[in-house]
């Protein structure tokens, strides 16, 4: 049964382009949706990610010139949530956050940071090339932050709750906006999607998918 209603939520979810803008998610279901946000995995577990929940509709009408794809869903979703991907200022082996991260957050003991710490410095020095550039840093910071996306996404549809994931949007101007708007550090942080959530306003289409044997391949013993 269990399983037969987690099937039937991801039946029931799809990228919603226009929401009934006189449904509103109450305060405890919203609550509960970021909760497993806060509770997604990352790499290492250094959670390099921060959400931005727009209700102010001012800021949704400045947003929304910048956002091709968010048209319609910015003005009528219950809620609007950015996701803000840490950049090398943060996510670097070295960095102040990286260092207080495991020491208050994690509680790990002085050698085990250490040892965590070499760990890291290889992974983003030979392993994953992240310190090539900025670019490779932010790509590899702003992939974990769809771990939270895929959840939010999927509990919210669990509960009878539409969602729409959005990158439809120009990324430079995206920035410009938060920082003049929202004072947001852009040299820290930059946007990686957008994550709005609400109640249908029509019935979607019929999801087409490929089928399991076209997008699996098994490597079993003989």
């Amino acid at each position: 049964m269990k399983k037969k209603k987690i099937l039937e939520a991801f039946m029931f979810r799809h990228a919603c382009k226009e929401f009934d803008s006189e449904k509103k998610i109450s305060k405890e279901d919203f609550a509960f949706i970021l909760e497993t946000a806060r509770l997604s995995p990352s790499s290492f577990g250094f959670e390099p990610w921060h959400f931005l929940i727009i209700q102010k509709k001012e800021l949704r009408e400045t947003f929304v010139e910048v956002a091709w794809g968010g048209k319609k869903q910015f003005p009528t979703a219950s809620h609007l949530l950015f996701a803000l991907v840490k950049k090398a200022y943060f996510m670097r082996h070295n960095s102040e956050y990286i260092q207080n991260f495991m020491q208050e957050i994690q509680q790990l003991p002085q050698d085990i940071i250490e040892k965590k710490t070499d760990l890291f410095k290889t992974f983003q020095e030979s392993d994953f090339d992240l310190l090539e550039s900025e670019r490779a840093m932010t790509d590899w910071a702003t992939r974990q932050t769809y771990i939270p996306l895929a959840n939010m996404m999927t509990v919210a549809a669990m509960i009878g709750i539409d969602s729409c994931p959005m990158e439809g949007f120009d990324r430079k101007k995206m920035d410009s906006l938060l920082a003049t708007e929202l004072n947001i550090e852009t040299d820290k942080f930059s946007m990686a999607y957008a994550l709005a959530f609400g109640y249908r306003k029509e019935e979607p289409k019929a999801k087409t998918r490929q089928n399991i044997e076209a997008i699996t391949s098994w490597f079993e013993e003989d």
